[in-house]
């Protein structure tokens, strides 16, 4: 079963964490992977100024990323975050990475494709 370490880089900004839900999906050539809650028990994830690394293990080969999803969905209360850039390493050792540079409001869906 493959499996890719994500990393994702929250912004520096005043407000810019979250405590939310964040999901991730990865789409490649040859498939897509289920949704997958980024989530390190007894961790707080997704602090302002932090990179956190996540692994990802999918069922098969996904082929070559094109573009990942990005879920927020709220915790408690609506809580803003500010997304820099997620990076993803595959299995045989390609780092893509996924500029987002703005603010994720809401329980949105955002798509990112490699920059």
């Amino acid at each position: 079963m493959p499996s890719y370490t994500v990393t994702v880089a929250t912004g520096t900004q005043w407000f810019a964490g979250t405590d939310d839900y964040v999901y991730l999906t990865l789409q490649g050539t040859d498939g897509c992977s289920e949704r997958h809650l980024l989530d390190k028990p007894f961790y707080n994830d997704f602090e302002r100024g932090a990179v956190d690394s996540y692994d990802v293990t999918v069922e098969e080969d996904l082929g070559e990323i094109q573009l990942i999803k990005i879920e927020k969905r709220k915790y408690w209360y609506q809580d803003d975050w500010y997304l820099k850039y997620i990076t993803v390493k595959t299995p045989v050792g390609d780092y893509l990475e996924f500029p987002c540079y703005r603010w994720i409001t809401d329980e949105k869906e955002v798509v990112l494709r490699d920059g």
